[in-house]
């Protein structure tokens, strides 16, 4: 009895399932089956208005009159491509992406490690900090620029206070400080993001490792660069592209605080300014589609790259 319960113990479990038996393709087929109703939604919220959008940027429409147009091919997308206005909205999202994305990224992950710190008070804290990112951006973005008003907003009265400015400065009117102006207000809001997803890999590392490296008199600035850097790679590369892609994307913030401004404008400003106040659909879906196919093939290169990461 002992042997047979020890051999059967040491017997090999099932084998896996191949990719062409009957009990695969009927799993394929349950997964496809519950999939369904989301796709189907899916494909009528977005993929509709999507290829509308791609469609509409092949004419001349307008919003006067959606019903008659003409197609008029690449022509939208050949305006386009030689509009100064366009490429300066393409230079103004890369400069407050770049700009933004690694100045929440650097003080995401300060955040982080001192969130990550045994202390009284953790959890209370942890709560507090999160606070800017729940508030709805039209909410924050309205609040700062009172602040930033240059009759009666705080930032000015504190400045003057210190003696860092001599004069009332209107942060969100003058081109040499509404980006600067734009940028700071999100790094605010959305670094407790950040944050919060690098603590969430700080969390999946086992103390055991810096135990081991206390132990050993590490310095821990070369723990963090050898160990904990390494280890919260993949929650890193993960808040970074999403807060990259969201960037990139900027609208209802850059829009609430200067509205149409050249010096501040969007790639999707620029699109909702043709839209709605030139009222030409054809130009604005242009510009529409063709910030999509630039997130879509971020979007690419980042899974792309995840997949070689990982059969590395």
């Amino acid at each position: 009895m002992a042997a047979a319960t020890e051999a059967g113990t040491n017997e090999p479990g099932p084998p896996p399932l191949r990719r062409g038996s009957a009990l695969a393709r009927q799993r394929v087929r349950a997964a496809w089956l519950f999939l369904a109703p989301m796709l189907l939604v899916l494909a009528l919220v977005a993929g509709w208005p999507l290829l509308r959008t791609f469609w509409f940027a092949l004419t001349d429409a307008s919003l006067t009159d959606l019903r008659n147009y003409a197609f008029v091919g690449l022509l939208n997308f050949r305006y386009l491509l030689t509009d100064p206005d366009w490429w300066l909205a393409v230079r103004n999202t890369l400069v407050f992406t770049l700009v933004s994305v690694s100045l929440e990224t650097v003080l995401g992950m300060l955040i982080a490690l001192a969130l990550h710190a045994r202390f009284r008070g953790r959890g209370l804290l942890r709560a507090a900090v999160l606070v800017p990112w729940a508030i709805p951006t039209v909410v924050s973005a309205k609040m700062w620029a009172w602040m930033f008003n240059d009759v009666f907003g705080i930032v000015n009265e504190l400045f003057l206070a210190v003696g860092f400015i001599d004069a009332p400065v209107a942060w969100t009117a003058s081109p040499d400080t509404a980006m600067a102006a734009i940028i700071a207000v999100d790094v605010w809001k959305t670094t407790p993001f950040v944050a919060l997803l690098l603590l969430a890999g700080l969390q999946m590392i086992p103390e055991e490792i810096y135990e081991a490296a206390r132990i050993d008199g590490v310095n821990p600035v070369k723990v963090f660069f050898r160990v904990t850097l390494p280890l919260i790679r993949p929650a890193l590369v993960v808040a970074v592209v999403f807060r990259t892609l969201d960037a990139m994307r900027i609208f209802d913030l850059v829009y609430v605080m200067t509205g149409n401004n050249r010096t501040t404008m969007s790639m999707s400003i620029y699109a909702r300014q043709q839209l709605v106040d030139f009222q030409d659909v054809g130009y604005g879906s242009a510009a529409a589609a063709l910030l999509f196919a630039i997130i879509a093939m971020m979007t690419v290169l980042y899974l792309m790259a995840m997949r070689f990461g990982r059969e590395e």
